[in-house]
């Protein structure tokens, strides 16, 4: 039977389609990003902000329009991860902003919202690209336009915008040269099409995980849902993430292994390796014997187990009523105490890192990185920690700027500062410029110039062969990324430094840094640095411990 209109129940269920079918092919989404590296992470990034939003909606008892769209808007605002997250955030935003006040979607309204969601998405971005999901997205919502008259039902509708979609993803290599020199289509506009695909899907009639109140399944029609409001599935009902600690990093096949018994243990699995540590999510039934599983990789750590039924508050007293109690406590404490004029946030992975950063100063550390972006809802929580009328943020990560951003946005009570840094050496170099006795305006200016003096080089593996900027690259090869693309591509560590700092060096430069990685010794950062001596004598040379994963060793030079 045609469907003329979206009602609530329908559109719960089509959000939650594209959610799984987000989830379920978020691997192969991450393996379109660009640069071979061994954390391209655009599909976890995307299934992450969404499935905050699926949280958010797991809660509802009833669901009506209005706090559907609730939902889906501010739960993918707060958990938005890295660029492709927060753009969807935004693409949300704007669409649920503008059905929100009806009781079902008609086709006027769908166009009226595709045009609201890339307006937003695209404010959202200081300098947005044309061959992204921002140019995808901007397609759909012209033919969306341009059908809106076209007197057909909404399955067809919305199958003619995203055909035209994916014919806008596939013309994306021709619009970014690294795209078709790599070639991938864009890895966020695919993820884009892959929910609205999913979406499709259950508007057609697939079945996916809602249960109508009176025990009706999914492959209901539209006709009969409005019969009753829609309930959200209580099956898997506990939100569960912990680390697992291992002895050496896993193997792909091992890290398979285990998500495979995760997917086949509840929903919506997200495993994230970070050299040594396995980040792991899912909604499942049985945390109990998910954990057992997990510690045949290795210990397990940083273990939170949620409810969807119980306040967060009452859980969290569940699982610790004395860290609960001594959290409250340090939370009063703070509040009583006359906040300072300046505080201090810095995103960073590896204990050594977080060490240097306290050490200069910063309030709160923020566990996150290349690896794992933190989400929106992870800055404002940090933001919130720290007592201070203005709160410098520095993500220290091109991909975090735009949560940083967001999070700025979202946080009424306090000025945000974001300080745009792009790597830790840039975030370290920033506050090295920090002079307390100076206003905040005063040292936002002279922490950006410090940023602008500051050059890295980020040293890791290739997990594929591929050719970027005219070099060619194999799998195994160890490639030096530089602010601006590939600086250098070599057999070993040490060679791709050395030619990464040849392209860095200039008259000018005074030091150069060091920071060794977790799985890179420092005696042999020691080499590099005994390399950098002996070819530029007049350059002082620091090593230090940064102990972050994947990358063997990162380089700054000043």
């Amino acid at each position: 039977m045609a469907v003329d209109r979206i009602d609530a129940a329908l559109f719960a269920k089509m959000f939650l389609a594209g959610a799984q079918n987000l989830s379920d092919n978020k691997d192969w989404i991450n393996e379109l990003n660009v640069f071979p590296v061994p954390d391209g992470d655009t599909g976890t990034n995307m299934t992450m902000t969404i499935m905050s939003a699926v949280r958010e909606l797991e809660a509802l008892q009833d669901v009506d329009m209005k706090s559907l769209c609730k939902c889906i808007s501010s739960g993918s605002l707060r958990g938005a991860r890295g660029n492709s997250g927060v753009i969807l955030s935004q693409l949300f935003r704007g669409f649920t902003k503008t059905v929100r006040s009806t009781d079902a979607i008609d086709i006027p309204l769908i166009a009226d919202g595709f045009e609201k969601a890339v307006e937003t998405a695209y404010k959202a971005v200081i300098k947005p690209k044309e061959g992204t999901i921002l140019t995808v997205a901007k397609g759909m919502a012209e033919i969306s336009r341009k059908l809106v008259d076209a007197q057909m039902p909404v399955e067809e509708y919305l199958k003619n915008i995203i055909d035209y979609g994916n014919e806008i993803l596939a013309k994306t290599p021709e619009m970014l040269p690294v795209l078709k020199e790599a070639g991938v289509v864009d890895s966020g506009g695919q993820g884009l099409m892959t929910i609205l695909e999913g979406a499709y899907g259950a508007l057609t009639g697939k079945e996916i995980e809602i249960t109508i109140i009176g025990g009706k399944k999914s492959e209901n029609t539209a006709e009969e849902e409005k019969e009753a409001p829609v309930q959200i599935r209580k099956k898997n009902v506990y939100f569960e993430e912990f680390i697992i600690n291992t002895a050496k990093q896993l193997s792909p096949a091992l890290i398979d292994d285990l998500h495979g018994f995760l997917a086949a243990s509840g929903e919506c699995a997200v495993v994230s390796s970070e050299g040594k540590k396995v980040k792991v999510y899912l909604r499942t039934d049985d945390p109990g014997m998910v954990l057992t599983k997990a510690m045949s990789y290795g210990p397990v750590s940083d273990i939170s187990i949620t409810n969807s039924t119980i306040e967060k508050h009452e859980n969290r007293l569940f699982r610790d009523p004395e860290k609960a109690l001594a959290d409250q406590m340090a939370e009063k404490a703070a509040k009583e105490t006359p906040a300072k004029e300046m505080g201090f946030i810095a995103v960073s992975c590896g204990n050594g890192f977080e060490e240097i950063f306290k050490g200069l100063g910063a309030d709160y550390v923020v566990s996150g990185g290349q690896t794992m972006n933190p989400s929106t809802e992870d800055l404002i929580n940090a933001i919130d920690k720290v007592n201070a009328k203005n709160v410098f943020l520095l993500p220290n990560n091109k991909n975090i700027i735009m949560a940083a951003k967001q999070a700025k946005e979202l946080v009424q009570e306090k000025s945000i500062i974001v300080i745009e840094t792009k790597t830790v050496p840039q975030g370290i170099s920033a506050l090295l410029a920090l002079e307390p006795e100076k206003s905040a305006v005063e040292n936002q200016q002279l922490m950006t110039e410090a940023v602008g003096h500051v050059q890295t080089a980020e040293l890791t593996y290739a997990i594929r062969d591929t050719s970027i900027d005219g070099v060619e690259i194999h799998q195994g090869d160890i490639m030096a990324v530089g602010d601006h693309g590939i600086l250098d591509v070599e057999k070993d560590v040490r060679k791709a430094a050395s030619g990464a700092l040849e392209k860095m060096i200039t008259d000018d430069s005074e030091l150069v840094s060091i920071y060794f990685g977790q799985d890179y010794s420092e005696e042999n950062a020691q080499r590099i640095a005994q390399d950098v001596q002996e070819k530029y004598p007049d350059i002082d040379v620091a090593v230090e411990n940064g102990g972050q994963p994947v990358y063997y060793c990162i380089l700054s030079v000043e």
